[in-house]
């Protein structure tokens, strides 16, 4: 086979009240990527702002925007000067009450190859993101781009193979998920490890079970909560890359901002899918269950 190799970028950051200098964060981060040679490079999930999903208050719907709009624009701008694929995380306003949380892949050229609508939505404790986002209507669709096959999709998602399953079977040639998950400061340090590992595993999963490389970017340091009801939230990085056997290919630290570039060698998922044919024994005509949302 020949060389078909992708350099791969994750821009791993901490956030403030300030959008401005978050916003110059992931764009300083992309630029350092491009230098590395990175012709793929991936932000965090919403990298413009605070984490703003654990309280309930309407006057942060004043924090989406319309795509296109000024992010996919000076994005798109800063795609086609370095030449460079970018997977950013941008809180949507499709409509005057009606919002998404959504991921846009920007091509090369500047423009808008494609778009993901975040499908899973969490209503948890410090996530209460039901109260902001409609769950995607988009479905779970890979976006081509000039370096492959982009099955995108966005946090909760990556806690559910159907999703995985779906990207990979419409013909995925990377799983990508903008990430923003963290832990509560009471936990004990047992219990983190657990949630950070489970986190993980779950994910390096998919990339066996599809036989395709993952990719999963997330933020870094404390962010309090506006409510006081709890401690905030301590988000644990640990931004990572897998093979498609599962195999880590780029680990990024607990605390520190970085940017992890990586190589990836897309021809792998074709050897690993010839030795593990999942895809060939998969038994369809058995999983119309798998419709039901439990089986009483």
């Amino acid at each position: 086979m020949s060389n078909n190799n992708l350099k791969v970028a994750l821009v791993q950051h901490s956030n403030s009240d300030n959008l401005e200098d978050n916003f110059e964060k992931s764009l300083s981060g992309i630029r350092q990527a491009a230098t590395q040679g990175a012709k793929l490079v991936v932000l965090q999930e919403l990298h413009r702002s605070l984490y703003f999903c654990q309280t309930e208050n309407t006057d942060l719907f004043d924090l989406a925007e319309v795509i296109p709009g000024p992010s996919t624009n000076e994005l798109g701008e800063l795609a086609k000067e370095l030449n460079i694929v970018i997977v950013a995380s941008l809180f949507e306003k499709r409509a005057t009450g009606l919002y998404h949380n959504t991921a846009v892949v920007i091509e090369s050229d500047g423009s808008i190859a494609g778009k993901y609508r975040k499908m899973h939505i969490p209503d948890d404790p410090g996530f209460y993101e039901k109260f902001y986002f409609t769950p995607g209507d988009l479905g779970f669709e890979p976006i081509q781009t000039s370096v492959g096959k982009l099955g995108v999709l966005v946090c909760w998602d990556q806690w559910f193979p159907e999703g995985a399953r779906l990207m990979a079977m419409a013909g995925a040639e990377l799983l990508i998920y903008p990430t923003a998950i963290g832990w509560d400061p009471r936990d004990d340090k047992d219990e983190q490890i657990r949630q950070r590992d489970a986190w993980m595993i779950a994910q390096r999963a998919h990339a066996v079970s599809n036989g395709v490389p993952v990719i999963s970017v997330n933020r870094v340091g404390h962010e309090s909560d506006p409510s006081n009801q709890s401690e905030g939230i301590q988000f644990w990085g640990n931004s990572f890359v897998a093979g498609p056997q599962g195999e880590l290919l780029a680990h990024g630290s607990e605390e520190q901002e970085e940017i992890l570039v990586v190589e990836i060698d897309q021809n792998r998922s074709e050897s690993v899918r010839r030795i593990w044919p999942y895809l060939r024994d998969r038994r369809i005509d058995h999983y119309q269950d798998l419709c039901k949302i439990y089986r009483d």
